[in-house]
């Protein structure tokens, strides 16, 4: 695997935990048992994803990458504070749509960045892109 090819493996394995972490944070304060659903069908989904970069490292000898600290904290307070005031589904979509919107644009992002890294690698990400815009699409009805 050549360095462009770990490097966005790294980003996706990431970002899929940044994913993973926002929708067990929201998730706690879902009610609505359709919105339930959709959070643990692409909390499924994004663990499994992870498991997959996380096995692709490993067979290369490479560790796998955390979110930034930082922005892991900011993320959760902000969820927090959004959610303390309204809790409601339609609030908890739109954070959740938010969060897709980043994982797209910054996957994107790095798929343009990362422009040597081999098909597979580079499919798996464009895999991710399709995912998070499916996981926006299903949540669109709650807002």
């Amino acid at each position: 695997m050549n360095s462009d090819t770990i490097a966005l493996l790294k980003e996706c394995d990431a970002g899929c935990k940044m994913g993973v972490e926002s929708m067990k944070q929201v998730r706690s304060y879902a009610e609505e048992g359709r919105l339930i659903a959709v959070i643990d069908k692409y909390l499924e989904r994004h663990d499994d994803f992870g498991d997959k970069c996380h096995r692709m490292l490993n067979q290369v000898k490479e560790t796998t990458q955390d979110p930034p600290k930082m922005a892991s904290a900011f993320a959760k307070i902000s969820t927090d504070m959004k959610l303390m005031m309204e809790k409601d589904s339609h609030k908890i979509a739109e954070i959740l749509i938010d969060g897709c919107n980043m994982g797209i644009k910054s996957t994107t992002e790095n798929i343009h960045k990362y422009k040597k890294a081999d098909g597979e690698v580079m499919s798996l990400a464009k895999e991710l892109v399709e995912m998070e815009q499916k996981m926006s699409q299903d949540l669109l009805q709650f807002l």
